[in-house]
């Protein structure tokens, strides 16, 4: 199998599980070609054959089963004047690209167009609300005029940027969290760009639930912030509980719906009445950290889908 991925512990915990079941591992990053890759593929006369080769693997792209992506990065062709190196990108991207996702008899975790595709939010909460989870009402404008509808509809409003963004202030990177907004706050500017306002939940807790295969790992976050990635030192409790009934059904039909072998799911807890209102879904999500908080085996449960 291969493993695309940088310097990444969590990549690191799914290889040791791997080598543990004696499973053929070759790790590499798009970033190392052509500097440690080389790669060939033949199409045509009604078969596939390739080879992919690394500093110190040989694969064999015809008998690859599975392929797992750990947010590989693109090489920089550093040497190569900036229009030649964009080319070159690209090129790598469409053509080693290509081959990879298109491997025949393959398991992609996950394939990087579905896993794209399902990155959209108003697209996660479209398929959400058809397949039956709770979804916060929710405005996607650009129109000042709707958007001041809806919070005065709503009363207290959240602001989620729709895609996390590389931003920086004063040469340091920031992250937009995701925050309450009051209609004083609303002005012009909400017509430069669409935006995602959503209902404020009264929520008890957080809940981040990883799905991989047909595993679900579901961990309660105890936060005093509306969003909890804000300050990860200050959560105040990680406690694995139980999905409520339908909901594994639920999930399992979420991530067929987009061809996904595995996401990490953002729910809250309703204080008033316990309902799991679903916020989004990362197809790609970070779950390292949540292992090493609760011990749960998500590694393994990883290593179980490539291999099996």
């Amino acid at each position: 199998m291969l493993i695309l991925t940088g310097e990444d512990t969590t990549a690191d915990m799914v290889i040791e599980e791997l080598n543990e079941r004696g499973a053929p591992v070759v790790r590499f990053d798009l970033a190392d070609f052509p500097r440690s890759v080389t790669t060939s593929a033949r199409y045509g006369g009604g078969r596939f054959a390739g080879s992919l080769t690394t500093g110190s693997r040989v694969a064999d792209l015809s008998a690859v089963r599975s392929v797992y992506y750990r947010r590989p990065a693109l090489p920089s062709f550093e040497n190569l004047a900036a229009q030649d190196a964009r080319f070159s990108r690209d090129q790598v991207r469409f053509g080693l690209g290509g081959i990879l996702s298109t491997l025949p008899g393959c398991r992609q975790v996950n394939h990087p167009r579905r896993q794209m595709a399902a990155e959209y939010k108003p697209t996660q909460l479209s398929v959400a609300a058809e397949l039956g989870f709770a979804v916060p009402p929710t405005l996607v404008t650009n129109r000042l005029d709707d958007a001041l509808e809806f919070v005065a509809e709503q009363g207290i409003v959240v602001y989620k940027p729709l895609w996390p963004t590389e931003y920086e202030q004063d040469g340091e990177a920031r992250t937009i969290w995701v925050r309450a907004v009051s209609p004083d706050e609303l002005d012009d500017s909400v017509g430069a760009t669409v935006h995602l306002f959503q209902a404020r939940i009264d929520k008890s807790s957080d809940v981040r639930v990883t799905v991989v295969g047909d595993r679900v790992f579901c961990v309660r976050i105890d936060s005093p912030f509306t969003d909890w990635r804000e300050r990860y030192d200050l959560i105040q409790a990680y406690t694995v509980i139980e999905p409520p009934a339908g909901l594994p059904d639920l999930l399992a039909s979420y991530l067929e719906r987009f061809g996904l072998s595995y996401g990490c799911l953002d729910f809250g807890i309703d204080a008033v009445d316990g309902t799991w209102w679903m916020f989004e879904c990362n197809p790609g999500g970070e779950w390292g950290w949540i292992e090493h908080e609760t011990g749960l085996p998500i590694a393994r449960a990883f290593a179980h889908l490539l291999s099996s």
